[in-house]
């Protein structure tokens, strides 16, 4: 799709002072550019014309000059656990996908960075897709709106976290990703609490570091799948830039900066990196910086031959991690019936439900 190159100016790309400026060189009073600001990401308004405290006059000089590039939702699809996964149009015709996940005593929103991903991870739908191009902070934002607004209207809840899991590799989109949580979590934003938001990483530890420097207050979560630099260049190809030493001192890095314990999500695949030995090297792994891990059930994809270990191995597994005193989890898959678990998502043609 060709989209025509807008004259207009994207106004969520505007930071409170640019707007103030812009205003101001219009003849407006400089105090309207607050005034728009609460609608733009307090209210999360998409439309000058819902911006009812503004004179007619101003709506229309704020529609002969800016645009609101607002995602939409294209179609949505429940899964019998009542996981929805919901695919996004952007404002250039790009389609990606998000989706909420209901827990007891939590909705989850899982939100995309990039339109398709460049690590090519093996396992992973996304990871068979090009990367078209990064999403916008304004973009990420409005999955969290979109996906919270289903949240509210589904089940009654509220939305409680917010994990940046979906489509594509956030460190390498850093500075949306970050100018998105601060929007997030900004009081005159949607002044949600850092803490309830992870960034999840395949792992690129000159970023990493990044995070340290920047003093994130958000959690991280490391993709890590094995502990062997051999196998996990055979998953993960972005290894090879990134090597296990090289992750383990920027997480180190990370850690003296932030303070902040780190996740390591863990997919334990049949015959691959399911055994005791595999266990050992994750455990020793671990000892880097205080952590949990999250093993993750495998969700089979069409482009892979990849399949998730038996049960009583991932227990086994699990129980060994446990007795060297790490926290671990056993996570289920969610919304496997409609290919929104995790590692599955990957645009398709869909009817909404």
């Amino acid at each position: 799709m060709v989209v025509q190159q807008s004259k207009l100016i994207d106004i969520r790309s505007l930071s409170l002072s640019d707007l103030k400026d812009q205003l101001t060189a219009m003849g407006e009073q400089g105090f309207r550019a607050k005034q728009v600001y609460e609608w733009l990401w307090v209210k999360s308004c998409t439309d000058f014309d819902q911006m009812t405290n503004l004179s007619k006059a101003l709506r229309e000089t704020l529609k002969s000059n800016f645009e609101i590039r607002a995602v939409t939702i294209r179609a949505s699809q429940v899964s019998s656990d009542k996981t929805i996964k919901s695919s996004f149009t952007l404002y250039d015709g790009n389609v990606i996908e998000g989706v909420l996940i209901p827990t007891p005593g939590r909705m989850t929103a899982c939100v995309s960075s990039q339109v398709g991903c460049s690590l090519t991870c093996k396992f992973c739908a996304t990871g068979y897709m090009d990367r078209k191009r990064n999403l916008q902070a304004d973009e990420i934002y409005d999955q969290v709106v979109l996906i919270a607004n289903q949240a509210e209207e589904k089940y009654n809840q509220p939305l409680t976290n917010i994990v940046y899991m979906g489509m594509g590799e956030p460190l390498l989109n850093y500075s949306n990703m970050m100018k998105s949580i601060e929007r997030i979590t900004a009081p005159d934003g949607l002044n949600m609490a850092a803490k309830r938001i992870t960034v999840s990483t395949a792992g690129i530890a000159k970023m990493i570091k990044k995070l340290g420097d920047d003093e994130v207050r958000f959690n991280l979560a490391l993709s890590l799948h094995a502990a062997n630099d051999e196998k996990r260049n055979q998953i993960m190809p972005i290894n090879e830039q990134n090597s296990l030493q090289a992750l383990a001192d920027a997480l180190k890095y990370y850690y003296a900066k932030t303070k902040s314990p780190v996740t390591f999500e863990y997919i334990v695949f049949h015959n691959f990196n399911d055994e005791l030995q595999d266990a050992k090297e994750l455990a020793r792994f671990c000892k880097h910086v205080p952590c949990k891990v999250n093993i993750i059930e495998y969700n089979p994809i069409t482009l892979a031959d990849f399949v998730n270990a038996e049960a009583d191995k991932i227990d086994q597994f699990a129980n060994y991690l446990r007795s060297q005193d790490i926290v671990t989890n056993v996570r289920r898959s969610r919304g496997k019936d409609i290919d929104a678990a995790c590692g599955q998502l990957a645009i398709k043609e869909e009817t909404a439900v």
